[in-house]
């Protein structure tokens, strides 16, 4: 075959074109230091390094923005829950002394300025929030747990599920002793009759006091079974029908009609609804039957007017808020779980949120606020003995009459603080259980938020080894070390360098030199 000239100059061309096209190819992933720029030189490391990149995003999405929120939210949840125990258990400590120790005057002054000051914080722990997202409330985190100002014209619909053993014994004291300014009340003594007496009823406590409807006429308030029919009890089935009765009316006492009345008396069939209190006063039957049954039940009632430190219904029970005089623009809402889950690692989620009625019992404050109560009218019914005590040594009051009595009075005045004490103590025994209860629920709360810590950390730690593996392949996927790089570019300088040399000498030679 002959080969002529121009052979041999296109061929020259072309070597040196491919020797020039490698030089370039490594100055490239020399000055990158990566071993492709573009897919096509070489595609099965462009789809690993898409893949890998995929990946790599994913999980420094878990380490470096998920998994630090999360981590945010737990430390703040504990520390919430830490210090809601120590109010709670401040509140226990109360109720040990107050139930075991006699009290002085200044016993009961100091425990009712620690009651009060609780009383304040007792929620707002839960009102804690993440940068701006409060932590306890479920999905609601733009709302606070509590109302943080009086709201009186907000109205609510609530609808509260209850059963049988919410229904508890409580004593009522009537009678008790308006200590006398003027001659004429002491010379009207206190019949035997009018001494203060105690009358024990069953009742059960809403979660609220100060209940009235908008208009507040309407006060009623409906008790449904599981069936969602009205609720019945005994055999045949009667219903419960729940008359509205001011607290000032049931207490009240003329034993001079027909019938008498009696103060907080109860029908043994009869169910009353207290509004100022927020009780449902059952009486001996109803309340039998509905233990006898162990019914469980929903009360629904319509309340206006919030005070600050309030819980909003919203956040424990089925409610619509009815403020808005516009029927259209009641708001309804459902009480159910409400778990935030941070996806944290490939195909595992960790659910971060604590839900406020799960932890901060909506009975709390109003057990509270019942201590205050009785430890109030503890230290006015001694202020009533102190005071008669202080009026028969008065001049004015000097004559054995008016001595005889006061005696009255004083007498009637004691018996009212023996009441008050007995009753304080009952309530410090009770809330005793009642706030370990309490405890109990604050301390699995926060274990769990620890377990949820704990685990969190074992996830970030094998988050953290994926991440340096991840971009340990992506490296050795996509680049090329800078000496190895040197070396070949040297070679392949060299190898182009000599085919110039090469070229030059073979295209001197013509066919005129063989002639």
């Amino acid at each position: 075959m002959r080969v002529t000239n121009s052979m041999i100059n296109r061929t020259s061309m072309r070597n040196m074109n491919s020797n020039k096209t490698r030089v370039d190819l490594l100055n490239t992933q020399m000055t990158t230091q990566k071993k492709i720029s573009r897919p096509s030189e070489d595609p099965v490391i462009a789809i690993r390094a898409l893949r890998i990149r995929s990946d790599l995003s994913e999980i420094n999405q878990y380490y470096l923005k998920n998994i630090p929120d999360a981590e945010s939210w737990l430390d703040l949840t504990t520390t919430a829950l830490d210090n809601m125990k120590t109010i709670v258990t401040d509140v226990y400590r109360q109720c040990v002394k107050g139930s075991n120790d006699p009290m002085t005057a200044e016993d009961r002054d100091a425990i009712l300025q620690n009651l009060q000051a609780l009383r304040v914080q007792v929620y707002k722990e839960g009102n804690a929030d993440n940068a701006g997202r409060t932590i306890f409330t479920g999905y609601k985190t733009n709302s606070q747990l509590t109302f943080m100002k009086d709201e009186p014209d907000t109205t609510y619909a609530i609808t509260e599920k209850m059963n049988f053993e919410d229904i508890q014994e409580k004593n009522y004291y009537k009678n008790l002793v308006t200590v006398p300014t003027e001659e004429n009340s002491v010379q009207a003594g206190v019949e035997l009759e009018d001494m203060p007496g105690e009358v024990t009823n069953f009742r059960m406590r809403l979660s609220y006091a100060g209940i009235t409807g908008n208009p507040p006429s309407t006060t009623d308030v409906k008790l449904t079974g599981k069936d969602g029919q009205p609720l019945t009890y005994g055999n045949p089935p009667t219903t419960i029908t729940p008359t509205t009765m001011s607290y000032a009316d049931w207490a009240s006492e003329d034993l001079t009609a027909n019938p008498p009345k009696k103060g907080f008396e109860v029908g043994d069939d009869e169910v009353l609804f207290i509004p100022e209190t927020g009780e449902l006063v059952f009486g001996k039957n109803v309340s039998e039957g509905l233990k006898g049954d162990k019914a469980e039940f929903s009360v629904s009632y319509t309340k206006t007017g919030f005070s600050e430190g309030e819980i909003r219904p919203e956040h424990y029970f089925d409610c619509t808020n009815m403020t808005d005089p516009d029927p259209n623009n009641h708001i309804q809402y459902k009480k159910e779980n409400q778990e935030i889950a941070y996806t944290v690692a490939f195909n595992q989620t960790l659910v971060v949120n604590t839900q406020a009625s799960d932890v901060f019992n909506a009975a709390m404050g109003r057990d509270i606020d019942e201590l205050t109560d009785t430890v109030k009218a503890a230290i006015a019914a001694h202020e009533k003995v102190a005071k008669i005590e202080e009026m028969k040594k008065q001049e004015q009051y000097a004559s054995p009459e008016m001595q005889e009595k006061l005696e009255q009075w004083l007498e009637a005045a004691k018996k009212e603080a023996s009441y008050m004490d007995h009753n304080m103590q009952q309530h410090y025994s009770k809330a005793i259980g009642d706030f370990q209860g309490y405890l109990a629920d604050i301390s699995a709360a926060t274990t769990d938020a620890g377990s949820k810590g704990d685990r969190l950390k074992l996830t970030k730690n094998r988050v953290s080894n994926q991440q340096m593996n991840f971009e340990k392949l992506q490296s050795t996927n996509e680049d090329r070390e800078l000496s190895d790089v040197i070396v070949d570019y040297t070679a392949a300088y060299t190898a182009y360098q000599a085919s110039l040399m090469a070229s030059s000498k073979a295209n001197q030679q013509t066919l005129l030199n063989y002639l």
